[in-house]
């Protein structure tokens, strides 16, 4: 019985790593709709939207059957819980990033606009959500930690983005929709970023039982 139930761990660990690129994708392909005005990769971002959601109920389904049908010891059920509680903040990751790439079919683009901030935003929380999910899969502790760590980078880059926004909208009043907008995105991806955090904080109680890190309410 133990060699099936591992057998179904390593299945539930490659599902949440494909899971995890998923949302990396969507992420990427998001961003680059939005600074680039690319349609074609904001209708990406929605069809990758839905396998995350996919991913989700096939995730759940095979967490479920672990826990009722193989009665697992303390260990591994706090890892199968735990992953029930990461696929919701990744499926929430995914609707964010569709929330970003719908902004496209609206906003007023610039090119003469420095997006810089928000180009950091986007690659940082791309990082900081594949390296939770590595982190449940290689059961690593310290890289579930320096995810926690780097969300105050993403905090910090976000009040700038702000700032720099609201300067943008004092010199070019015509441009505050588009200004508006991306101060959105910002928002969408601060929360993304909020979002691997509770992944993160999810692997160190899959490992050590203990949850220390008290999720952000903003990505709930």
């Amino acid at each position: 019985m133990r060699e099936n139930f591992n057998r179904q761990l390593e299945t539930l660990n490659r599902e949440m790593t494909e899971m995890g690129a998923l949302c990396e994708n969507a992420i990427e392909s998001a961003a680059k709709a939005l600074l680039y005005h690319d349609e074609k990769s904001a209708k990406e971002t929605m069809v990758v939207e839905e396998e995350i959601n996919q991913a989700e109920r096939d995730i759940e389904s095979l967490c479920l059957k672990l826990l009722l049908k193989q009665q697992p010891v303390a260990a591994d059920l706090r890892m199968v819980s735990s992953a029930l509680k990461m696929i919701t903040d990744m499926e929430r990751i995914g609707d964010q990033a569709a929330d970003i790439a719908g902004i496209v079919r609206h906003v007023e683009f610039d090119e003469d606009y420095d997006n810089d901030y928000i180009k950091k935003m986007a690659k940082g929380v791309s990082k900081m959500v594949t390296e939770s999910v590595d982190a449940f899969v290689e059961r690593s502790l310290d890289m579930a930690r320096d995810v926690i760590r780097r969300d105050d980078e993403i905090d910090d880059w976000f009040k700038k983005a702000c700032g720099d926004l609201a300067g943008y909208i004092g010199t070019n009043p015509a441009k505050a929709s588009l200004a508006l907008d991306l101060m959105m995105t910002a928002k969408y991806l601060e929360r993304i970023g909020d979002h691997a955090v509770n992944v993160a904080g999810w692997v160190e109680f899959s490992i050590t039982g203990a949850h220390n890190y008290s999720a952000h309410e903003a990505a709930n």
